[in-house]
């Protein structure tokens, strides 16, 4: 359950966690048990984690143009905020979605009125919208930098706003950062664009498809096609030194140790850490 979390999350040698507070395969949702809640609270105290992310349901695409669907993908975009506001979670990670034939300006339009529309709903609340990069698959919006600017822009919510990258999408969606040049290249291009301030949130996954190639295929760190260069000019950039990085990598444990890939990962993340960026000097 929710309350072993934390605990689970510290014995793989994490210091944050990324949940789903419901099943990510379903739109309805029992209401969280208030002992689980507290539970939960308590354990995230207790092992002293850094930070947490609730991820949203995979159901939920606010780029829809159909009417059915972009209702219920708002209600339950809603349902998340609060769920994540009642567990005390602080980030809230969104897939964009994806127009699905209505265009880039018009689902790009939607996504920014669906995400609006929740935090006037909860204009009260304190989590942290987080709009992930995607790879850039079929119809799916913001696979570039300029589209989550654009989407940020319109929601005009700073705020309560910002994104989440993921490796693995980065590089599916054109983004080399293999080399010294290459990553200044991106870093630059973010920061015209979205701003490395928007930062909230990494998923720190290896890639198995090419460079370019908008398929969602992760790998284990140092498995795929980024490598550990990639990873390691990542995890010394002192501009994302506070910036939490959530693993999403393949489980290739058996029974009796599922998550022992979690920790390999783990492991080869801080292997790569100078000693310089982790004095934070």
């Amino acid at each position: 359950g929710l309350a072993h979390a934390p605990e689970q999350a510290r014995t793989l040698g994490a210091d944050a966690l990324q949940i789903f507070s419901k099943n990510q395969q379903q739109w309805s949702a029992a209401p969280l048990d208030p002992a689980e809640v507290e539970g939960f609270r308590a354990a995230m105290r207790r092992e002293k984690m850094r930070s947490a992310a609730v991820h949203t349901s995979y159901l939920i695409n606010l780029g829809s143009p159909q009417p059915t669907l972009q209702e219920r993908s708002r209600a339950a975009f809603q349902e998340e905020i609060q769920r994540a506001e009642t567990l005390g979670i602080p980030l809230l990670i969104l897939h964009p979605g994806a127009h699905t034939g209505s265009g880039e300006a018009a689902g790009l339009a939607a996504i920014a009125s669906g995400v609006r529309h929740a935090l006037e709903a909860d204009a009260d609340g304190r989590v942290r919208i987080l709009l992930e990069i995607a790879a850039g698959a079929g119809s799916t919006l913001g696979s570039t930098f300029e589209q989550l600017a654009h989407l940020l822009d319109s929601i005009d919510a700073p705020e309560r706003t910002g994104v989440c990258l993921d490796t693995c999408h980065l590089f599916a969606a054109g983004y080399d950062f293999r080399t010294d040049h290459t990553y200044r290249e991106m870093v630059a291009k973010l920061d015209t664009t979205v701003g490395t301030r928007r930062v909230f949130a990494f998923h720190l996954n290896d890639a198995q498809e090419e460079l370019g190639s908008h398929r969602d295929r992760h790998a284990n760190i140092g498995n795929g096609n980024l490598g550990l260069p990639g990873f390691r000019r990542l995890v010394n950039d002192r501009r994302f030194a506070k910036v939490p990085g959530f693993l999403e990598t393949p489980l290739r444990g058996d029974k009796s140790d599922p998550y022992a890939a979690y920790r390999e990962d783990l492991a080869s993340l801080r292997s790569l850490v100078s000693r310089r960026a982790a004095r934070g000097s």
